[in-house]
Protein backbone atom coordinates (compact mmCIF):
# COMPACT_ATOMS: atom_id res chain seq x y z
CA UNK A 1 0.00 0.00 0.00
CA UNK A 2 2.76 2.27 0.77
CA UNK A 3 4.13 2.98 -2.57
CA UNK A 4 0.51 4.70 -4.07
CA UNK A 5 1.00 6.96 -0.70
CA UNK A 6 3.85 8.51 -3.23
CA UNK A 7 1.02 10.37 -5.42
CA UNK A 8 -0.69 11.69 -2.65
CA UNK A 9 -0.63 15.19 -2.07
CA UNK A 10 -0.56 16.45 1.87
CA UNK A 11 -0.80 19.99 3.20
CA UNK A 12 2.23 21.72 4.07
CA UNK A 13 4.14 25.39 5.09
CA UNK A 14 6.25 27.63 4.12
CA UNK A 15 8.09 27.28 7.43
CA UNK A 16 10.78 25.08 7.68
CA UNK A 17 9.97 23.23 10.52
CA UNK A 18 7.07 21.34 8.78
CA UNK A 19 8.04 19.21 5.81
CA UNK A 20 6.99 16.00 4.24
CA UNK A 21 8.27 13.08 5.17
CA UNK A 22 9.02 10.57 2.26
CA UNK A 23 11.24 7.65 4.09
CA UNK A 24 11.60 6.18 7.48
CA UNK A 25 14.34 8.73 8.44
CA UNK A 26 12.24 10.74 10.24
CA UNK A 27 11.95 10.96 13.91
CA UNK A 28 8.79 9.29 13.61
CA UNK A 29 10.55 6.65 15.51
CA UNK A 30 10.45 7.96 19.32
CA UNK A 31 10.14 5.18 22.06
CA UNK A 32 6.63 3.91 22.66
CA UNK A 33 5.28 6.27 25.76
CA UNK A 34 8.50 7.79 26.48
CA UNK A 35 7.32 11.56 26.80
CA UNK A 36 10.64 12.99 26.79
CA UNK A 37 11.45 12.78 23.23
CA UNK A 38 14.87 14.95 21.98
CA UNK A 39 14.40 18.00 20.38
CA UNK A 40 14.53 18.44 16.79
CA UNK A 41 17.56 19.80 14.82
CA UNK A 42 16.23 23.15 14.45
CA UNK A 43 14.35 23.51 17.57
CA UNK A 44 15.98 26.65 19.89
CA UNK A 45 18.49 25.63 22.43
CA UNK A 46 16.17 27.00 25.25
CA UNK A 47 15.75 25.38 29.03
CA UNK A 48 12.02 25.84 29.87
CA UNK A 49 13.13 26.66 33.66
CA UNK A 50 14.57 30.03 32.39
CA UNK A 51 11.35 30.97 30.59
CA UNK A 52 9.28 31.17 33.51
CA UNK A 53 11.06 34.38 34.76
CA UNK A 54 9.37 37.68 33.61
CA UNK A 55 12.31 38.56 31.39
CA UNK A 56 12.89 35.50 29.96
CA UNK A 57 10.87 35.70 27.02
CA UNK A 58 9.76 38.95 24.67
CA UNK A 59 6.39 39.51 22.15
CA UNK A 60 9.14 39.21 19.20
CA UNK A 61 10.37 35.72 20.93
CA UNK A 62 6.61 34.57 21.33
CA UNK A 63 5.83 35.64 17.82
CA UNK A 64 9.11 33.41 16.05
CA UNK A 65 8.30 30.60 18.65
CA UNK A 66 4.71 30.57 17.42
CA UNK A 67 5.66 30.03 13.74
CA UNK A 68 7.73 27.18 14.92
CA UNK A 69 5.57 25.50 16.98
CA UNK A 70 2.01 26.42 15.15
CA UNK A 71 0.51 23.00 16.13
CA UNK A 72 0.02 24.29 19.75
CA UNK A 73 -1.14 28.03 18.81
CA UNK A 74 -4.73 29.19 19.72
CA UNK A 75 -6.74 31.09 17.59
CA UNK A 76 -9.98 31.09 19.18
CA UNK A 77 -11.26 34.70 20.72
CA UNK A 78 -9.98 33.98 23.89
CA UNK A 79 -6.33 33.92 22.41
CA UNK A 80 -2.86 32.00 24.51
CA UNK A 81 -4.01 29.70 27.06
CA UNK A 82 -7.27 31.09 27.45
CA UNK A 83 -5.92 34.28 28.60
CA UNK A 84 -6.21 36.97 26.06
CA UNK A 85 -8.23 39.70 25.95
CA UNK A 86 -12.29 39.09 25.56
CA UNK A 87 -14.62 41.58 23.61
CA UNK A 88 -17.19 42.91 25.83
CA UNK A 89 -19.92 40.78 23.95
CA UNK A 90 -17.94 37.17 24.48
CA UNK A 91 -17.32 38.44 28.19
CA UNK A 92 -21.31 39.19 28.90
CA UNK A 93 -22.20 35.71 27.13
CA UNK A 94 -19.19 34.27 29.04
CA UNK A 95 -20.99 35.60 32.52
CA UNK A 96 -24.81 34.18 31.90
CA UNK A 97 -23.29 30.47 30.58
CA UNK A 98 -21.49 30.68 33.79
CA UNK A 99 -23.84 31.05 36.23
CA UNK A 100 -26.43 29.02 34.69
CA UNK A 101 -25.40 26.56 31.87
CA UNK A 102 -21.96 25.67 33.88
CA UNK A 103 -23.57 24.34 37.49
CA UNK A 104 -26.35 22.25 35.43
CA UNK A 105 -23.64 20.96 33.27
CA UNK A 106 -21.61 20.15 35.84
CA UNK A 107 -23.84 18.04 38.39
CA UNK A 108 -25.55 16.38 34.99
CA UNK A 109 -21.57 15.49 33.98
CA UNK A 110 -20.87 14.01 37.48
CA UNK A 111 -24.32 12.39 37.94
CA UNK A 112 -23.54 10.13 34.65
CA UNK A 113 -19.98 9.45 35.93
CA UNK A 114 -21.23 8.49 39.17
CA UNK A 115 -24.20 6.39 37.79
CA UNK A 116 -21.76 4.51 35.23
CA UNK A 117 -19.28 4.34 38.11
CA UNK A 118 -22.18 2.18 40.20
CA UNK A 119 -22.96 -0.14 37.24
CA UNK A 120 -18.97 -1.09 37.21
CA UNK A 121 -18.76 -1.88 40.52
CA UNK A 122 -22.16 -3.87 40.14
CA UNK A 123 -20.64 -5.47 37.45
CA UNK A 124 -16.98 -6.30 38.49
CA UNK A 125 -18.60 -7.71 42.27
CA UNK A 126 -16.89 -11.02 43.04
CA UNK A 127 -14.55 -10.76 40.28
CA UNK A 128 -11.02 -11.14 39.75
CA UNK A 129 -9.03 -8.61 37.48
CA UNK A 130 -7.07 -9.78 34.92
CA UNK A 131 -3.48 -9.44 36.10
CA UNK A 132 -0.36 -8.46 33.98
CA UNK A 133 2.05 -10.87 33.55
CA UNK A 134 5.28 -9.39 34.09
CA UNK A 135 3.52 -5.91 36.09
CA UNK A 136 1.72 -6.69 39.08
CA UNK A 137 -0.20 -3.23 38.62
CA UNK A 138 -1.93 -4.13 35.33
CA UNK A 139 -5.04 -5.35 35.74
CA UNK A 140 -8.27 -4.81 33.82
CA UNK A 141 -11.82 -6.47 33.62
CA UNK A 142 -11.82 -6.07 29.97
CA UNK A 143 -12.00 -9.92 29.78
CA UNK A 144 -14.77 -10.45 31.92
CA UNK A 145 -17.66 -12.13 29.60
CA UNK A 146 -21.17 -13.00 29.69
CA UNK A 147 -24.32 -10.53 30.48
CA UNK A 148 -22.13 -8.49 32.49
CA UNK A 149 -19.53 -7.78 29.57
CA UNK A 150 -22.05 -6.37 27.66
CA UNK A 151 -23.90 -3.92 30.11
CA UNK A 152 -20.78 -2.52 30.93
CA UNK A 153 -19.63 -1.64 27.00
CA UNK A 154 -23.29 -1.05 26.28
CA UNK A 155 -24.30 1.09 29.16
CA UNK A 156 -20.52 2.59 28.68
CA UNK A 157 -20.85 3.72 24.93
CA UNK A 158 -24.51 5.03 25.70
CA UNK A 159 -23.53 7.03 28.63
CA UNK A 160 -20.65 8.21 27.41
CA UNK A 161 -22.69 9.96 23.89
CA UNK A 162 -25.12 11.32 27.05
CA UNK A 163 -22.27 12.90 28.35
CA UNK A 164 -21.17 14.32 24.90
CA UNK A 165 -24.63 15.61 24.98
CA UNK A 166 -24.62 16.88 28.03
CA UNK A 167 -21.27 18.67 27.04
CA UNK A 168 -22.90 20.49 24.29
CA UNK A 169 -21.70 17.99 21.63
CA UNK A 170 -25.46 17.41 20.31
CA UNK A 171 -24.97 15.97 16.91
CA UNK A 172 -21.75 14.43 15.51
CA UNK A 173 -20.79 14.51 11.69
CA UNK A 174 -19.44 11.15 10.86
CA UNK A 175 -17.91 10.19 7.41
CA UNK A 176 -16.60 7.07 6.06
CA UNK A 177 -13.93 7.78 3.73
CA UNK A 178 -14.45 4.55 1.78
CA UNK A 179 -13.51 6.10 -1.33
CA UNK A 180 -10.03 8.23 -2.36
CA UNK A 181 -11.45 10.77 -5.14
CA UNK A 182 -13.89 8.26 -6.66
CA UNK A 183 -11.50 5.21 -5.93
CA UNK A 184 -11.18 2.68 -3.74
CA UNK A 185 -7.99 3.09 -1.78
CA UNK A 186 -5.40 1.51 -3.10
CA UNK A 187 -4.48 -2.17 -2.46
CA UNK A 188 -6.92 -2.12 0.40
CA UNK A 189 -9.14 -4.94 -0.90
CA UNK A 190 -5.80 -6.98 -2.44
CA UNK A 191 -3.43 -6.45 0.39
CA UNK A 192 -6.55 -7.99 2.64
CA UNK A 193 -8.07 -11.16 0.84
CA UNK A 194 -3.88 -12.24 -0.39
CA UNK A 195 -3.06 -11.94 3.53
CA UNK A 196 -6.24 -13.79 4.25
CA UNK A 197 -6.83 -11.29 7.58
CA UNK A 198 -10.10 -10.49 8.97
CA UNK A 199 -11.86 -7.44 8.18
CA UNK A 200 -11.70 -6.29 12.25
CA UNK A 201 -9.02 -4.07 12.93
CA UNK A 202 -6.60 -4.80 15.41
CA UNK A 203 -5.80 -1.00 16.76
CA UNK A 204 -7.87 2.38 16.35
CA UNK A 205 -5.39 4.94 15.26
CA UNK A 206 -6.80 8.76 16.07
CA UNK A 207 -4.80 12.52 15.84
CA UNK A 208 -5.30 14.00 19.28
CA UNK A 209 -7.10 17.03 19.94
CA UNK A 210 -8.73 17.09 23.29
CA UNK A 211 -10.03 15.05 26.27
CA UNK A 212 -13.68 14.64 24.27
CA UNK A 213 -11.76 12.50 21.92
CA UNK A 214 -11.66 9.73 24.29
CA UNK A 215 -15.27 10.01 25.04
CA UNK A 216 -15.76 9.82 21.62
CA UNK A 217 -14.21 6.91 20.95
CA UNK A 218 -16.16 5.33 23.95
CA UNK A 219 -19.04 6.40 22.67
CA UNK A 220 -18.40 4.74 19.20
CA UNK A 221 -16.59 1.41 19.77
CA UNK A 222 -15.30 1.50 23.56
CA UNK A 223 -11.88 0.54 23.26
CA UNK A 224 -9.19 0.06 25.34
CA UNK A 225 -6.61 3.23 25.97
CA UNK A 226 -3.03 3.60 26.72
CA UNK A 227 -3.49 5.81 30.63
CA UNK A 228 -1.14 7.17 32.76
CA UNK A 229 -0.54 4.73 35.93
CA UNK A 230 -2.02 7.61 38.33
CA UNK A 231 -5.51 7.04 36.46
CA UNK A 232 -6.08 3.71 37.87
CA UNK A 233 -5.93 4.89 41.71
CA UNK A 234 -8.44 8.05 40.66
CA UNK A 235 -11.99 7.60 42.54
CA UNK A 236 -14.30 6.73 40.19
CA UNK A 237 -12.48 6.60 36.75
CA UNK A 238 -10.27 4.09 38.45
CA UNK A 239 -12.52 1.44 37.92
CA UNK A 240 -14.07 2.59 34.71
CA UNK A 241 -10.78 2.60 33.08
CA UNK A 242 -10.14 -0.96 34.47
CA UNK A 243 -13.45 -1.87 32.95
CA UNK A 244 -12.14 -0.66 29.75
CA UNK A 245 -9.00 -2.47 29.60
CA UNK A 246 -6.62 0.18 29.64
CA UNK A 247 -3.42 -0.15 29.49
CA UNK A 248 -1.45 1.97 32.65
CA UNK A 249 1.94 3.19 31.72
CA UNK A 250 4.34 5.35 34.44
CA UNK A 251 4.86 8.36 31.93
CA UNK A 252 8.02 9.25 33.85
CA UNK A 253 9.76 7.20 35.04
CA UNK A 254 11.90 7.92 38.51
CA UNK A 255 14.05 5.28 38.34
CA UNK A 256 16.85 4.52 36.90
CA UNK A 257 17.79 4.72 33.45
CA UNK A 258 18.02 0.96 32.93
CA UNK A 259 15.22 0.38 35.02
CA UNK A 260 13.26 3.36 32.78
CA UNK A 261 14.17 1.27 29.30
CA UNK A 262 12.99 -1.75 30.87
CA UNK A 263 9.45 -0.17 32.18
CA UNK A 264 8.99 1.08 28.64
CA UNK A 265 10.15 -2.01 26.88
CA UNK A 266 7.70 -3.69 28.82
CA UNK A 267 5.01 -1.87 28.32
CA UNK A 268 5.37 -1.76 24.80
CA UNK A 269 5.32 -5.40 24.70
CA UNK A 270 1.61 -4.91 26.67
CA UNK A 271 0.40 -3.16 24.16
CA UNK A 272 1.71 -5.08 21.35
CA UNK A 273 0.39 -8.27 22.61
CA UNK A 274 -2.82 -6.33 23.56
CA UNK A 275 -3.30 -5.59 19.82
CA UNK A 276 -2.37 -8.90 18.58
CA UNK A 277 -5.22 -10.17 20.78
CA UNK A 278 -7.86 -8.09 19.83
CA UNK A 279 -6.37 -9.12 15.98
CA UNK A 280 -7.26 -12.58 16.94
CA UNK A 281 -10.20 -12.82 18.95
CA UNK A 282 -12.99 -10.84 18.36
CA UNK A 283 -13.74 -11.34 21.99
CA UNK A 284 -10.69 -8.92 22.74
CA UNK A 285 -11.42 -5.25 23.43
CA UNK A 286 -9.82 -2.68 20.13
CA UNK A 287 -6.75 -0.98 21.28
CA UNK A 288 -7.08 2.54 21.02
CA UNK A 289 -4.02 4.65 20.92
CA UNK A 290 -3.22 8.35 19.84
CA UNK A 291 0.53 7.74 18.32
CA UNK A 292 1.17 11.70 18.43
CA UNK A 293 1.73 11.25 22.19
CA UNK A 294 0.42 14.59 22.95
CA UNK A 295 -2.52 17.13 22.13
CA UNK A 296 -2.36 19.70 19.10
CA UNK A 297 -5.14 22.41 17.80
CA UNK A 298 -6.46 19.96 15.76
CA UNK A 299 -4.75 21.49 12.30
CA UNK A 300 -1.32 19.60 12.57
CA UNK A 301 0.02 15.52 12.18
CA UNK A 302 2.61 15.09 14.83
CA UNK A 303 5.37 12.41 14.48
CA UNK A 304 4.02 8.93 14.91
CA UNK A 305 5.70 7.10 17.39
CA UNK A 306 5.97 3.37 16.52
CA UNK A 307 3.87 1.39 19.16
CA UNK A 308 0.84 0.83 17.78
CA UNK A 309 2.47 -0.60 14.55
CA UNK A 310 4.75 -3.42 16.16
CA UNK A 311 2.03 -5.64 16.31
CA UNK A 312 2.23 -6.01 12.45
CA UNK A 313 -1.70 -6.02 12.90
CA UNK A 314 -4.10 -3.58 10.26
CA UNK A 315 -5.76 -0.38 11.82
CA UNK A 316 -8.35 1.84 11.48
CA UNK A 317 -7.47 5.47 11.10
CA UNK A 318 -9.63 8.15 12.70
CA UNK A 319 -9.70 11.38 11.74
CA UNK A 320 -11.43 14.21 14.99
CA UNK A 321 -12.05 17.56 13.83
CA UNK A 322 -13.64 20.66 16.12
CA UNK A 323 -14.97 22.92 14.10
CA UNK A 324 -16.09 26.33 16.63
CA UNK A 325 -16.75 29.96 16.62
CA UNK A 326 -15.72 31.03 20.01
CA UNK A 327 -13.70 28.99 21.98
CA UNK A 328 -11.96 25.96 20.48
CA UNK A 329 -13.01 22.35 22.04
CA UNK A 330 -8.83 21.74 21.15
CA UNK A 331 -6.80 21.32 24.59
CA UNK A 332 -3.31 22.13 23.10
CA UNK A 333 -1.89 25.18 25.55
CA UNK A 334 -4.70 26.12 28.08
CA UNK A 335 -4.99 24.75 31.71
CA UNK A 336 -7.28 21.50 32.22
CA UNK A 337 -9.60 24.01 34.97
CA UNK A 338 -9.82 27.09 32.47
CA UNK A 339 -10.63 24.17 29.19
CA UNK A 340 -13.88 22.71 30.95
CA UNK A 341 -15.23 25.78 32.26
CA UNK A 342 -14.52 27.59 28.72
CA UNK A 343 -16.17 24.51 27.04
CA UNK A 344 -19.26 23.87 29.15
CA UNK A 345 -19.99 27.64 29.27
CA UNK A 346 -20.16 27.22 25.22
CA UNK A 347 -23.83 25.95 24.28
CA UNK A 348 -22.95 23.85 21.50
CA UNK A 349 -20.05 22.02 20.41
CA UNK A 350 -19.40 20.68 17.23
CA UNK A 351 -17.17 17.32 16.53
CA UNK A 352 -16.61 15.77 13.12
CA UNK A 353 -15.25 12.04 12.37
CA UNK A 354 -13.70 10.69 9.68
CA UNK A 355 -12.89 7.16 9.35
CA UNK A 356 -10.56 5.82 6.84
CA UNK A 357 -10.77 2.43 5.65
CA UNK A 358 -9.13 -0.67 7.64
CA UNK A 359 -4.96 -0.04 6.83
CA UNK A 360 -3.61 -3.89 5.80
CA UNK A 361 -0.10 -3.15 5.76
CA UNK A 362 2.43 -4.55 3.34
CA UNK A 363 5.66 -6.84 3.93
CA UNK A 364 7.43 -4.36 3.77
CA UNK A 365 5.71 -2.05 6.08
CA UNK A 366 5.30 -5.45 8.76
CA UNK A 367 9.23 -5.75 8.71
CA UNK A 368 9.44 -1.73 9.07
CA UNK A 369 7.04 -0.48 11.79
CA UNK A 370 8.49 2.92 10.89
CA UNK A 371 7.49 2.92 7.34
CA UNK A 372 4.73 1.76 8.74
CA UNK A 373 3.62 4.53 11.22
CA UNK A 374 5.08 7.21 8.86
CA UNK A 375 2.51 5.44 5.65
CA UNK A 376 -0.71 5.56 7.82
CA UNK A 377 0.15 9.29 9.13
CA UNK A 378 1.06 10.23 5.95
CA UNK A 379 -2.79 8.78 4.57
CA UNK A 380 -4.17 10.44 7.18
CA UNK A 381 -2.73 13.82 6.61
CA UNK A 382 -3.50 14.25 3.31
CA UNK A 383 -7.41 12.74 3.94
CA UNK A 384 -8.14 14.86 6.68
CA UNK A 385 -6.35 17.55 5.05
CA UNK A 386 -4.24 18.19 7.97
CA UNK A 387 -0.34 19.77 8.32
CA UNK A 388 2.82 17.44 8.91
CA UNK A 389 4.79 19.18 11.59
CA UNK A 390 8.01 17.51 13.34
CA UNK A 391 7.38 18.83 16.73
CA UNK A 392 6.37 17.17 20.03
CA UNK A 393 5.74 17.19 23.58
CA UNK A 394 9.29 18.34 24.31
CA UNK A 395 8.51 21.39 21.97
CA UNK A 396 4.89 21.56 23.24
CA UNK A 397 6.60 22.06 27.43
CA UNK A 398 9.27 24.55 25.79
CA UNK A 399 6.07 26.90 24.39
CA UNK A 400 4.34 26.83 26.81
CA UNK A 401 6.81 27.45 29.71
CA UNK A 402 7.37 30.70 26.83
CA UNK A 403 3.54 31.56 27.20
CA UNK A 404 3.87 31.09 31.26
CA UNK A 405 6.74 33.85 31.14
CA UNK A 406 5.32 35.61 28.67
CA UNK A 407 1.90 36.56 30.14
CA UNK A 408 3.84 36.65 33.57
CA UNK A 409 4.85 40.36 32.93
CA UNK A 410 1.45 41.68 31.76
Amino acid sequence: METELKNLKIPNTNHQQFHHVDDGSSNIDRPLLKSDSPQSSDSPSVDPATLTTASAVTAADLEEMEKKYAAFVRHDVYGSMGRGPIPLTEKILLGLAFVTLLPIRFVLGLSILFVYYLICRVCTLFSRPNRGVDDDQQEDYAHMGGRRREVVVRSGRFLSRLLLFVMGVYWIRERNLDHHEGDKLPNEKKNRDQSGEPQRPAAIISNHVSYLDILYHMSSSFPSFVAKRSVAKLPLVGLISKCLGCVFVQRESKSSDFKGVSVVLSLAGAVTERIKEAHESKHAPVMMLFPEGTTTNGNFLLPFKTGAFLAKSPVLPVILRYPYRRFSPAWDSISGIRHVIFLLCQFINYVEVAKLPVYYPSKEEKDDPKLYANNVRRLMASEGNLILSDVGLAEKRIYHAALNGFLSQR
